[in-house]
């Protein structure tokens, strides 16, 4: 994936338009973890440096489009409406309508990154209280070089998800140049994601740093791997993942499935699973995965025994009782959380063989103490690995980061949804639609 970078381009006295991930979890108004903002860092200050006028723009969480007139319900909404009797469904429209155009401006505007962003950056940084609006159009037409703009949350209109052309339009005429440099959303076609590069109405649009290391380091592995090549896959979601194993088994030469994926494989053998997550429907996808492993000499590792509860952690961190059981004894009262002793040895004497390793999933309820000691021994066999070691965002970066291993791997991606896209070897909209190298 040879794409240009910032560094590729001219960028003085230019308007680049830069998509960012400032998603960050926030409590009361203020920002609990600051990692997606100094990730974007580099790139906005290399963009200042070099004399650019820098608008970001982003998204945060899943607000209601309180800036669009066709104000639209979320699914938990309509559901809501669709219960009730049909003559209460227009007051009690009103009344979510009322609470969202409340509550939303508040939950989910990006005002406390910007006043943040404002402090790392010597007082350079301008807050807009809307997207494509008067007072984002006038603070940009005031923009000096070297100067940043913040937009409001993106999804505050549903031009945003639908990509409708004029929201685009206004959107595009910020921008000389377009900058992605949000991996974790690379993989949604939106308007400020793909969509304003897509129309047409961007012409220069490259990476940015963050995304430019995501290319060079997973990609690159994942097209020219250094052999063995080790992948696992875990977590609970299942249909998720499970498309993933076709693209896999095709380059790696061991495939280690654990956490709740790691069911349907057990039943796909024969084997009782109990209260153990499943996918029903992807039962006989699993049978197939295991016959082309073997057909094609790639090693399949499933666990050969299990932690089970009787019940689910609640809270999720509660302590729990466990009955340590081979993988083909899973009792039918009870599920397995976690793989067992013997399987966290046969996981990381695989890992150890590799030179290449990425990982997507934890091998179990991480969260919990002692629901964690399988994704414990992944994590532990990778550091102490001499192998590349990826891990594939989402729940597995913050098991690593939870159990103090994130600084020894060589990269950790900061797009969970995005990465597996990429092991699943599919295009992700904000990366093809950037600009490629001559």
């Amino acid at each position: 994936m040879n794409k240009k970078t910032i560094r590729d381009v001219d960028v003085k006295g230019k308007k680049c338009l830069v998509r960012v991930d400032f998603n960050v979890p926030m409590k009361d108004g203020v920002i609990t973890d600051e990692n997606r903002i100094n990730g974007a860092l580099p790139t906005i200050k290399y963009l200042m440096d070099h004399g650019a006028k820098v608008i970001l723009c982003s998204h945060l969480g899943k607000p209601h489009n309180i800036f669009t007139p066709n104000f639209k319900l979320n699914k938990k909404e309509k559901a809501a409406l669709d219960a009730l009797p049909e003559a209460e469904r227009d007051a009690a429209k009103a009344e979510m309508v009322a609470k969202a155009l409340k509550g939303d401006a508040k939950k989910f505007s990006l005002e406390p990154v910007a006043k943040r962003l404002n402090e790392l950056l010597d007082g350079k940084v301008t807050f807009a209280h809307d997207i494509v609006g008067e007072d984002a159009q006038a603070k940009v037409a005031a923009m000096k070089d070297g100067e940043v703009v913040l937009l409001e949350n993106t999804r505050f209109d549903a031009g945003e998800e639908g990509r409708d052309l004029e929201f685009c339009k206004k959107l595009a005429a910020f921008a000389d140049i377009y900058v992605n440099d949000a991996f974790g959303t690379a993989h949604r076609s939106h308007a400020s994601t793909a969509a304003i590069v897509e129309y047409g109405l961007v012409k220069t649009a490259v990476c940015g740093f963050l995304i430019e290391k995501e290319l060079s380091v997973m990609a690159d592995a994942l097209e020219h791997p250094v052999h063995p090549f080790v992948a696992i896959l875990g977590g609970a979601k299942v249909a998720d993942k499970l498309n993933v194993i076709n693209n896999l088994l095709d380059k790696c030469d061991t495939l280690i499935i654990g956490g709740g994926m790691a069911y349907t494989f057990l039943k796909a053998k024969g084997y009782e699973v109990g209260k153990s997550l499943l996918d029903e429907e992807k039962i006989g996808y699993c049978a197939e995965m295991m016959e082309k492993a073997k057909a094609e000499g790639k090693t399949l590792l499933l666990p050969v025994d299990c932690v089970t509860i009787a019940d689910f952690p609640s809270p999720i961190d509660a302590p729990v009782d466990t009955l340590i059981v081979d993988a083909d004894k899973i009792p039918a009262d009870r599920e397995s959380a976690d793989i067992g002793p013997k399987t966290r040895e046969l996981y990381a004497a695989a890992i150890k063989t590799a030179k290449t390793v990425i990982w997507n999933g934890p091998m179990g309820i991480f969260e919990n103490p002692t629901l964690a000691q399988g994704t414990f021994a992944v994590a532990k066999a990778m550091a102490e690995s001499t192998a590349t070691t990826i891990i594939g965002g989402g729940d597995s970066a913050a098991a690593v980061a939870q159990l103090g291993f994130a600084d020894k791997m060589s990269h950790v991606s900061t797009g969970g949804g995005a990465s597996l896209e990429l092991f699943e070897g599919k295009v992700l909209p904000g990366i093809a639609c950037l600009n490629d190298k001559d």
